[in-house]
């Protein structure tokens, strides 16, 4: 397939191209602003799938196909906030918030190569993702989780659920009461589930509760530790390339 990166900070081009490289996957071309985008595109095949940044350096990408028809999947790389990450993904085959993660470039990869023969023909609409920009579309969350207890079925509120977290290949969700319930669901598929409000995923393994975190500690290798209210099995760390993420979800 034929891949292009279009990011103005050459240094997270290369080193985007680097974890592709990783992945076997080659990266053709690398574009670093609107204009130039615009005058590639209009004199060269379009590739199979775009990695995008959406503030470049002379302006923003939707420029671009204000400019010329596009039909390549696109993966967007940006730092943008939840409600228009969340418009995102319904245009496109995925999004990777910066700095990237190697797994969730693998996973997004992986979901493009699923769909080929639907984004052959995806026809991109950024006029509706710049709509859904200005209007944010709100979303349903779920309210409470269900687990099987014996014969029994036990349903767990949301907003009794201090965290939740994967151990031995299963997802638990941890109460205020300090109990932990096995759930039948995986932490990527809580993603579409959570509101992202309230829970923050702070590394692989935990997604917490903003109403449960009971004191922050700086942390080895520039990461921090969470102290929740019940929560005692383990420590719950902040996974460094989330820092900065996580700072700015608490304001």
């Amino acid at each position: 397939m034929k891949v292009l990166i279009i990011e103005d900070e050459k240094p997270a081009a290369r080193r985007l191209q680097r974890m592709l490289d990783r992945q076997n996957v080659a990266v053709d071309q690398m574009l670093h602003s609107v204009g130039e985008a615009v005058e590639w595109f209009s004199n060269n095949e379009h590739p199979d799938l775009i990695f995008l940044d959406i503030q470049l350096s002379d302006g923003l990408s939707f420029e671009i196909f204000d400019e010329v028809e596009v039909k390549s999947a696109v993966i967007f790389t940006t730092a943008f906030d939840e409600y228009a990450l969340q418009a995102f993904k319904l245009n496109s085959i995925d999004y990777l918030l910066k700095p990237i993660d190697e797994e969730e470039l693998e996973a997004a990869v992986n979901k493009f190569k699923e769909r080929v023969p639907k984004a052959q023909n995806l026809q991109l609409n950024f006029d509706d993702i710049k709509k859904l920009l200005t209007n944010p579309v709100e979303r349903e969350y779920k309210k409470r989780f269900t687990t099987k207890i014996g014969q029994h079925i036990k349903m767990i509120p949301v907003d009794e659920i201090e965290c939740f977290y994967s151990e031995n290949k299963g997802t638990y969700a941890h109460t205020v009461e300090g109990r932990n319930y096995l759930l039948d669901t995986t932490l990527e598929q809580l993603e579409e589930e959570l509101s992202p409000e309230v829970f923050f995923r702070i590394n692989r393994k935990f997604y917490v509760s903003i109403n449960c975190i009971k004191d922050i500690i700086s942390y080895t290798n520039s990461r921090l530790q969470l102290k929740l209210n019940s929560y005692k099995e383990e420590d719950v760390i902040v996974a460094r390339e989330r820092v900065r993420d996580f700072k700015l979800w608490l304001e």
